[in-house]
This record gives structure tokens, C-alpha cells and sequence, in this order.
């Protein structure tokens, strides 16, 4: 892949890397096809990459010894895949699954420390990163905890939807049910209230999101704390959220 190439790929973190530091990185980053399901890491592993989406998703995972699958972080264009690497960590308790097959770009751990180790844009950028992928953890632990399964679905595909920026895409029950730590029979029967109400259509492992509005409007807080969060680190204008105009 050419340098020349690569320049035109669009990932906001490398995208908002001064000329000098990105110019240094740009040898050492390959553009890359992931497929769907594609594990890209595993758990207890040494880390030989980091990964910056371009338009794929990429899932964190965390396996319990009884092979549960719960999803405790998701990442998309805005963000990267791998902090343990840039902190100087050579492995991590979870693992990572291509949600979206898409490309994304890749970096050797080691090259992606070195760089951060210079104190420059690319260290503020990911630490701000870090932080928003923390409260997103954070937040789903509470929203797994506390909140509806319906209102959890309804959060997870508005995160999907935000950085798939399509309003179809694969998503298998199966899936839904190992990233949401829910039963799959939960899954059919919150889905199923959603297509009813026209919210979403879903045949066929095919999701398609007929209504942005009235999906957000049935997401608990936690997608929203989150949003703001990530948003608010990205220097992005906050989104209209319609929880805050909802009587207390």
C-alpha cells in the first residue's frame, strides 16, 4: 500500500495529527481488509498491532471461564483498537472481533509506543482516547447492571449505528446476545417489540434502522453519557439529546 494511499484513508485521530507527526508515522502504517468475525487479538497474548478503523467496527470482548461473551468496549473511525499497546503493555485480558468488516489501519505495537513516548499531538490524542473508552467500559458495566434489556439493545445498535453511518448492516442474534451478556430468546423478544413499533427491521441477520429518533429516544442514559463523553474529547458540537427535555 502507498504512502500516497494512505493519506486519503480517514481515521479522526490520525486525521487530526499535525503534518510532521503523521508524515513520521506514515511508513510504518498499512491499510488492511478485516472480515467479519475476524479475531484480531487474543486475550493474554503478546499485542503485535494496534488498529485505527476506517470503516469497519471492531468489538472488545471479554470471555469468562464458563465461555460467556460480553462486549466491554466497541470502536469505530473515531477511534483505535488496542491501548495497551501505547501504555506500554504486551498484552490484554480481552479479545478483538471485526464486528463490520471494513479496512482499518494498522501499526506495529512497538513503532505506535515509541511514537507516544514523544509527548507530542499523537500522546494527547490517545490519552483522550483512553479516557473516552474508559467511561464507555465503565458504563456499560452499569447499564448491564441496571437497565432494561430493551433500553441495552437500543444502546448498543445506536453505537453501531454511529459508527457503521449506515443504516443497514449484518447482525446476527447470536451476536447481539454474546454482546449484551443476555440470552438470545431476550434478544428475539426486544428486537421483536422494536419491529413492531417500526423502530427497527430485522430478517435475516440483516438490521436495518428505520428510526434514529424514536431509538434514541428509547436508549437509557448510558448511551448518552458516553456520546457526550466522546464527543466532548473529539471537540465535536454536542448532540441534541432528548432525555434532558424529558420531564424528572
Amino acid at each position: 500500500m502507498s504512502q500516497k494511499s494512505i493519506t486519503r484513508i480517514e481515521n479522526r485521530i490520525l486525521a487530526s495529527l499535525p503534518a510532521g507527526e503523521y508524515a513520521r508515522l506514515v511508513p510504518h502504517l498499512k491499510l488492511i481488509t478485516l472480515e467479519y468475525k475476524q479475531v484480531l487479538f487474543e486475550s493474554h497474548k503478546p499485542l503485535r498491532y494496534a488498529y485505527f478503523p476506517v470503516d469497519c467496527v471492531i468489538s472488545m470482548v471479554s470471555t469468562m471461564f464458563d465461555k460467556t461473551i460480553v462486549e466491554v468496549g466497541l470502536a469505530g473511525r473515531d477511534e483505535m483498537v488496542c491501548v495497551a499497546t501505547f501504555l506500554g503493555a504486551n498484552s490484554t485480558p480481552h479479545q478483538g472481533i471485526v464486528q463490520r468488516q471494513g479496512r482499518a489501519i494498522r501499526i506495529r505495537a512497538n513503532v505506535l509506543h515509541d511514537e507516544f513516548r514523544r509527548g507530542g499531538k499523537l500522546q494527547e490524542l490517545l490519552l483522550r482516547h483512553t479516557q473516552a473508552l474508559l467511561v464507555q467500559i465503565a458504563q456499560t458495566s452499569v447499564c448491564n447492571r441496571l437497565h432494561s434489556l430493551e433500553s441495552r439493545l437500543c444502546r448498543w445498535l445506536l453505537m453501531m449505528h454511529d459508527r457503521v453511518q449506515a443504516d443497514e448492516f449484518v447482525l446476527t442474534q447470536d451476536i447481539i446476545s454474546m454482546m449484551l451478556g443476555a440470552q438470545r430468546t431476550g434478544v428475539t423478544e426486544a428486537a421483536g417489540a422494536l419491529q413492531k413499533r417500526g423502530i427497527i427491521s430485522y430478517n435475516r441477520g440483516r438490521m436495518v434502522i428505520l428510526g434514529r429518533q424514536k431509538l434514541e429516544e428509547k436508549a437509557c442514559e448510558c448511551y448518552w453519557i458516553v456520546r457526550e463523553e466522546r464527543d466532548r474529547l473529539n471537540g465535536i458540537r454536542p448532540t441534541h439529546n432528548p432525555l434532558r427535555s424529558q420531564p424528572r
